[in-house]
């Protein structure tokens, strides 16, 4: 719900600052092509995560996970061979209207179980050759480094389409502030680490399942090329077939609300001398 409120007051001020019609200043953006890259900070509610294989079938109850960014530094962050390992936002986009843009974007998140946390555990394991054995009914459990560890951190990866809406709110020479404000939805392919009752970890990217989410932003553009851009995001995401082990029986499911927090850097192109044209009469 407050994810939910403040995607409604943003959306309540950008609107409200877009009616003013006749102060709102005249943009030319059809036929521009943009892309960018940034990085992310994520939260997540909690979930219930269900476990399913041969010879077991349990749900853990109220899950706390939370994400997992890289400490800055030069390589991390900015050597080609590394830039993909933070939690980063890359996109790329076309406006179709002066009003409206359609992109492709990737969020790779990280999802990470917070280890040796309490929750309640509903279900059976047998035949695992450890402790865990048993039948469980609303019955607490540590979820230790011997029973689980679950984490999507080579991506809880949100491949996904959106539209926003653009509206200019200030040009002033070569510099501009707009709004943004959207919906897009995707699929998920995590590659996700996990190892649970001793078994091997699968490790490799799988199509989980999809997700949905409304972002909004503010974008400031400079000497009309180049641009910065903070945006909030928030949505859902529903992954019914996430592989846990080496096993193809063995399975994962859960669902969960998310926010994103991004600052991205990017930049304007414009393919033919009319797009070109048009977007420096703005300005």
């Amino acid at each position: 719900m407050k994810i939910l409120r403040i995607l409604l007051i943003i959306s309540t001020i950008t609107g409200s600052v877009c009616a003013q019609e006749p102060s709102r200043p005249k943009m030319n953006k059809k036929g521009t092509f943009f892309a960018y890259w940034g990085w992310n900070r994520s939260n997540y509610t909690t979930s219930d995560i269900q476990f399913t294989g041969k010879d077991y079938n349990f749900v853990l109850t109220d899950v706390v996970a939370k994400d997992r960014q890289s400490l800055f530094s030069l390589y991390n962050y900015f050597n080609p061979s590394s830039i993909t390992i933070p939690q980063y936002n890359f996109r790329f986009g076309y406006f179709f209207s002066d009003k409206y843009q359609i992109s492709f974007g990737a969020d790779h998140m990280k999802y990470v179980m917070q280890a040796n946390q309490t929750v309640k555990v509903n279900g059976e394991i047998a035949n695992s050759g450890t402790k865990y054995d048993g039948v469980y009914t609303d019955r607490d459990l540590v979820l230790s480094k011997d029973f689980l560890q679950f984490e999507h951190t080579d991506g809880l990866n949100y491949e996904n389409i959106e539209v926003r809406r653009f509206d200019a709110l200030f040009t002033r020479d070569k510099f501009v502030v707009s709004a943004n404000e959207g919906f897009g939805v995707g699929i998920l392919l995590p590659r996700t680490n996990a190892t649970l009752l001793n078994n091997a970890r699968h490790d490799e990217f799988h199509l989980a399942g999809y997700g949905f989410a409304a972002v909004a932003s503010l974008n400031f553009t400079f000497f009309n090329y180049f641009f910065i851009q903070p945006e909030f995001k928030a949505g859902f995401i529903h992954m019914p077939d996430i592989r846990t082990t080496q096993f193809k029986a063995d399975r994962a499911s859960q669902y969960f609300w998310f926010s994103q927090y991004n600052v991205v850097f990017g930049g304007n192109f414009f393919l033919s001398s009319k797009a070109k044209r048009a977007t420096k009469k703005m300005i």
